[in-house]
């Protein structure tokens, strides 16, 4: 049911903003950006065959690329990173996931881009904003670890003794972000791995009502621009009532591939030595042809 509502939210937002467009586009496209972002390479031709035999007549035109797509390629080219296209389809993919869940899992193995997916759209939103765009705001990330502490660290717990509450790592943030009088959104990231121990704790949150339930009764409702973020390696022990509740993004490792870390590494040490030396150097200006090797 979580899914089939996250196809009609995002059904519902296309046709508000395109009310010239048939029915059935508006569907595969709402099917697409709720499916896609969570599949794997392997998956993706099996999925739009599906969708061709259900809907074998129809063209989905192209969508135009809009200012947050030109933005994060600005946003790269800030930040000293190659504008990868698979890359930017990441960050988009995010961006259209955050719309439609409150909970978010960057899932994809180390050196997939998961920090940095999250670290552009940040870039991109505090830029577009300070151009004079009212659509999109500025971010505040707060980043922990959740299996680098215990279970009363992060959520809080009482002393057994004096009865004295000690607020948690989590919720303390989560609070201060509740608090927050400044109109941004407000990002917090669990960098580490998912399992059944903590994650239950985050169930409420990530429902509709949004609200994070202490040990000690108290409940703390959180706002509609906050967002919770959950950046693992994998969901092998993740529980299904956890995943449901999450939007999933799946950042495949060979849509980066290996050339964009040697691509900004060698221009990292060519502009150290010379400072004047445009960055518009291209890969087969720094590997030979005949040197290359495929290593994905």
């Amino acid at each position: 049911m979580r899914a089939v509502k996250s196809v009609l939210v995002i059904a519902g937002n296309l046709k508000r903003a395109n009310p010239e467009l048939s029915e059935d586009v508006l569907l595969i496209r709402a099917m697409r950006d709720a499916n896609v972002p969570k599949f794997l390479a392997d998956d993706l031709p099996l999925f739009n065959g599906i969708v061709q035999d259900l809907f074998p007549n129809v063209t989905i035109p192209e969508e135009n690329q809009n200012e947050l797509g030109s933005q994060i390629e600005k946003s790269c080219s800030q930040l000293n990173l190659m504008n990868v296209k698979g890359f930017k389809l990441k960050c988009l993919q995010l961006y259209d996931t955050f719309n439609v869940r409150f909970g978010v899992m960057l899932v994809g193995p180390t050196g997939g881009g998961k920090s940095t997916c999250f670290s552009v759209l940040q870039h991109a939103f505090t830029a577009l904003e300070s151009s004079g765009n009212h659509l999109y705001k500025r971010v505040k990330v707060k980043i922990l670890n959740p299996k680098s502490i215990s279970m009363g660290e992060l959520y809080g717990e009482e002393n057994k003794d004096t009865k004295e509450w000690t607020d948690g790592l989590a919720s303390k943030i989560i609070r201060k972000s509740v608090e927050d009088k400044h109109n941004r959104n407000t990002w917090t990231v669990f960098d580490g791995p998912v399992d059944a121990l903590w994650i239950e704790n985050m169930n409420t949150v990530l429902d509709d009502n949004m609200t994070l339930c202490l040990a000690n009764g108290e409940r703390i409702k959180l706002r509609l621009s906050m967002r919770i973020l959950f950046e693992v390696q994998d969901l092998k022990v993740a529980s299904p009532a956890t995943v449901s509740r999450c939007g999933m993004v799946y950042m495949t490792p060979s849509d980066l591939g290996w050339r964009p870390y040697v691509h900004q590494w060698m221009n990292y040490f060519i502009q150290r030595k010379d400072p004047k030396e445009p960055k518009t150097l291209s890969l087969p200006d720094i590997i030979p042809e005949d040197a290359r090797y495929d290593l994905q």
